[in-house]
């Protein structure tokens, strides 16, 4: 049976604290909004390492872990959407990775699907923005990549519903 961590088991984590995980672990979605809510981190671990501290470790020092990390990346049709959606990450307090693309040129947006959905499987970030004309092969183009659950979501019930009910890690949109 695979272990689930639960909002619940991270009460007594401290706030920027880190939770060791193994790679067969379930976090439930409302664990992982907790954990975003609290600056909390997950690192995966060998099965050993995490019985060995009980599955949590705190920051060394007590410093805050940094900050959360999104992917986001776009076809030349989402670039404009892309940019101001950089912004108000920034303004947010979160980071970022700009996969692409860097202008209104066209570019396959399936490139940048892709590029998104692998940093966000890879663990290179928290979750995943992807933004085409219409959202829609984007989606279809991050749900290939394993470990990718990509959602087009066109207001705030579908999106709270993808990450509550399916996890989702990767939004999709289109600029209209």
């Amino acid at each position: 049976m695979k272990p689930v961590l639960t909002a619940a088991d991270l009460e007594r984590v401290p706030e920027g604290g880190e939770v060791a995980v193994t790679q067969e672990t379930l976090i439930t979605p409302l664990a992982r909004d907790e954990a975003e809510r609290r600056g909390i981190t997950f690192r995966t671990v060998p099965s050993n390492e995490r019985e060995a501290s009980g599955g949590v470790v705190e920051p060394p020092g007590g410093e805050k872990v940094s900050a959360r990390v999104v992917a986001i990346g776009a076809d030349h049709g989402g670039f404009e959407l892309k940019e101001q959606l950089k912004a108000y990450l920034r303004d947010w307090g979160y980071k970022f990775l700009d996969l692409g693309t860097d202008s209104t040129a066209a570019v396959d947006y399936p490139d940048f699907a892709e590029a998104v959905a692998n940093a966000v499987a890879r663990g290179d970030a928290w979750l995943g923005v992807v933004v085409d004309s219409a959202g829609i092969g984007s989606s279809i183009a991050a749900n290939k990549v394993a470990g990718a659950r990509a959602a087009l979501c066109y207001d705030r019930a579908t999106a709270r519903n993808s990450r509550e009910h399916n996890d989702a890690n990767v939004l999709s949109l289109g600029p209209s």
